[in-house]
């Protein structure tokens, strides 16, 4: 398998040095590695419309905060740690699971956009997408935080993208359940925390909101619930429920990642597996075995 990690700091220079009538194409140019994650759209999409669903940099507004996050990535190295944070991820579920099978990865790094409120201060500087077998995507903005935490960041994502990959676990967009997410994100999580400590943990997830019983049981209460478009709410939270338009529940920002983490740690503590290991295990078992550690009665499945 391959890593390619796509030079987008040149990509990002070009748009912001560039006319304004120009930066929408060339912003349509540095996603278009991308565009095989939209196979199933019938005619493509519009990649300048993903970058901004993405919360991307707006290429329209002033161009200097821009050119100093840019900047900020340079001087992190930001590209090379996470091909090399990646590399180290697929090392380590090889290792875990010899005859896993692991796609070509196409990887895309780029700024989000500071002006946005939600995705600074709710989401603090984090959107990263890794569901599509062969794709990930990284938002971010470069704080301390976010910068520290890029390795833990990538291979996060990688768990996702091998868990969804052919030979492992089944996204159906239509009958999955609140509950695959959840666990698919504290597997990740944990899986970040294997290689990376307690970094691995995703950032935007309160240390309270980690330990809050009821969060957990609140969570546990939507596992059942079918079809991606119910997630947002039961796994991100309130406040990116608003943001979408769908109904809020009385959740925490991250509370299904929250949820998930302890769920997963339980299973893994019970069973003497690891993150790397579980990355094909179903959400039925995990659940099976996690609830009654955490005294929780689920009645369905999962």
């Amino acid at each position: 398998m391959t890593i390619s990690v796509i030079d987008s700091g040149s990509s990002m220079r070009r748009i912001i040095t560039a006319t304004p009538d120009e930066r929408a194409d060339l912003v349509r140019e540095m996603w278009s590695p991308l565009a095989g994650m939209y196979h199933f759209v019938p005619g493509g999409v519009d990649m300048a419309t993903v970058h901004r669903q993405n919360f991307g940099f707006d290429w329209e507004s002033t161009t200097e905060p821009i050119q100093e996050g840019l900047e900020r990535l340079v001087e992190a190295d930001a590209w090379n740690r996470i091909t090399e944070a990646l590399k180290s991820g697929t090392e380590a579920l090889q290792l875990a699971k010899p005859n896993i099978e692991i796609p070509a990865l196409q990887v895309l790094l780029v700024l989000g956009d500071p002006a946005n409120k939600h995705f600074v201060n709710e989401v603090q500087g984090l959107s990263a997408f890794g569901g599509i077998s062969g794709y990930i995507t990284i938002t971010i903005w470069p704080t301390p935080q976010v910068l520290e935490r890029l390795e833990a960041i990538a291979v996060h994502e990688l768990h996702h993208n091998v868990r969804y990959s052919p030979g492992g676990v089944v996204w159906d967009p239509m009958t999955v359940t609140v509950g695959e997410q959840v666990i698919s994100e504290g597997l990740a999580d944990v899986f970040a925390a294997e290689l990376y400590g307690d970094t691995g943990y995703t950032h935007f997830v309160s240390e309270s909101t980690h330990h809050d019983d009821e969060v957990l049981a609140k969570v546990a209460a939507g596992l059942h619930i079918t079809g991606m478009q119910n997630f947002t709410a039961w796994v991100h939270g309130d406040a990116s429920a608003r943001l979408m338009g769908a109904n809020p529940v009385g959740l925490p920002t991250g509370a299904g990642y929250a949820a998930g983490a302890r769920l997963v740690q339980a299973y893994l503590d019970a069973t003497g597996s690891t993150a790397a290991q579980s990355i094909g295990t179903s959400v039925d078992e995990v659940l099976r075995v996690a609830a009654p550690q955490l005294g929780l009665r689920l009645n369905r499945e999962y």
